[in-house]
């Protein structure tokens, strides 16, 4: 992909940061109608009235020709696609339902068929705190599908900063903090967190603040998954990124504003189409081989196998644009500073204390094989936590996964959801 390759380029772009944007946007203005020909020449292909009489030449063209048009990337939120969810030997049909509206997020709830909208005590409220960090709360849907056979679950769908207009103001670290506890006060008492990856640490101050006030929301328990609590602990390749240059190098070079032709129009943000050329160049072979893959899968009509590859890559190519105020904040009082777990975490000028957390339960996940947040820096918590009882404080490592699988696929489901499924109802 063109950002991948660019990637040095987009580095050393200090002189032309307002510009990267506009680049960008220009190559996705040309590119995108041979992209839209190409799918319809594939979809023609297969599908129009030459399909009965398929040559293994046109096979490898419209193979060609698709995962040519898949090479692109969008800025809309993808559907959660959680239309029903199995509860015991029933398909309950499921719909979703935005609770409340806000400039920079939604909290969205996921109401089954069978239970309708009103409470129930059977079921705990569960708010699933997605991650702001380049990607849509919609990665997160296996997490959500799964919490729903047995809770309420509702999701912070954190909405796309290039859509924002200007008008509604900044929104950083602080203000993901206030989001957080709106949301919990709407809520009301009893409800339970699970915070996955980056919003571990706003969660945490969050969860610490209401403490602190003697707040009656309290959440009954935090769950806190492969998040940076404590990022001195045996440091990544991310954690040694984020220290090599200081915060001023992100956003000379990192920060571009929204193009015109947008609703957030001149707004900073860090451009997600550079989140995620992040990401890939850490592991660009096994992408390029993937939709190797894909090619091989489309030729030889192994539908199951392409529809697989190409539902993740939907999902992983639709990229979310982040205030800059938040994104700089996060790197800087984060990864650079470690500002939670050495007690200077402030909001709004109070100081983030977790010790004065006593009234929820603490458990936290980590994974074997993270390479994006590390075995130890989750846990780092149960340290700062000191007030909560040990017997209402607990902790999983799962083996044999990476980031990702801490809260997706087979292991997610069958390993650790049982485990924080039993803490949150011996809670509630």
């Amino acid at each position: 992909m063109w950002v991948v390759r660019s990637l040095p380029f987009l580095v050393n772009a200090t002189p032309t940061c307002f510009m990267l944007y506009h680049a960008y946007q220009l190559q996705n203005d040309w590119l995108g109608p041979l992209q839209s020909a190409a799918q319809w020449g594939a979809d023609w292909l297969n599908h129009g009235p030459l399909a009965p009489f398929k040559t293994p030449a046109t096979r490898q063209l419209a193979a060609a020709w698709e995962v040519f048009s898949r090479l692109r990337l969008t800025h809309r939120r993808p559907s959660f696609g959680i239309d029903s969810v199995q509860v015991g030997e029933r398909v309950v049909p499921v719909r979703e339902v935005s609770v409340q509206q806000r400039p920079f997020c939604t909290l969205q709830r996921f109401v089954r068929d069978d239970l309708g909208e009103q409470p129930d005590a059977d079921r705990p409220k569960v708010m699933i705190v997605a991650p702001l960090s380049g990607h849509f709360a919609t990665l997160l849907n296996d997490t959500a599908r799964t919490m729903l056979a047995d809770h309420d679950v509702y999701i912070t769908d954190w909405h796309n900063a290039r859509e924002v207009p200007l008008s509604a103001g900044r929104f950083g670290l602080e203000e993901y903090v206030e989001h957080v506890i709106a949301f919990i006060e709407l809520l009301g008492p009893g409800t339970h967190l699970v915070a996955v990856c980056q919003p571990c640490v706003p969660t945490l101050a969050s969860v610490a603040l209401m403490a602190q006030r003697n707040h009656p929301a309290q959440p009954r328990s935090m769950t806190l998954m492969a998040g940076p609590i404590d990022c001195r602990v045996n440091p990544t390749q991310v954690n040694h990124l984020a220290t090599e240059r200081p915060i001023e190098w992100f956003e000379d070079n990192l920060i571009s504003r929204v193009p015109w032709r947008h609703a957030g129009a001149m707004r900073r943000v860090y451009p997600g189409f550079l989140q995620l050329s992040a990401f890939m160049s850490m592991n660009l072979p096994r992408h390029q081989q993937a939709f190797r893959d894909l090619y091989q899968q489309l030729q030889n009509g192994e539908a199951e196998s392409a529809a697989a590859t190409k539902r993740f890559y939907e999902e992983y190519f639709a990229v979310n644009d982040l205030p800059a105020e938040f994104y700089l904040e996060t790197v800087a009082q984060v990864f650079q500073e470690y500002r939670l777990a050495k007690g200077e975490l402030t909001v709004h000028g109070e100081r983030i204390e977790p010790a004065a957390i006593r009234r929820t339960a603490l458990f936290t996940v980590e994974g074997e094989r993270d390479d994006i947040c590390s075995i130890g820096q989750t846990v780092a918590a149960h340290d700062l936590c000191s007030g909560i009882r040990p017997y209402m404080k607990s902790h999983h490592v799962q083996l044999g996964v990476g980031h990702y699988g801490v809260f997706s696929g087979r292991r997610w489901q069958q390993q650790i959801y049982p485990r924080v499924r039993e803490m949150i109802h011996d809670c509630h």
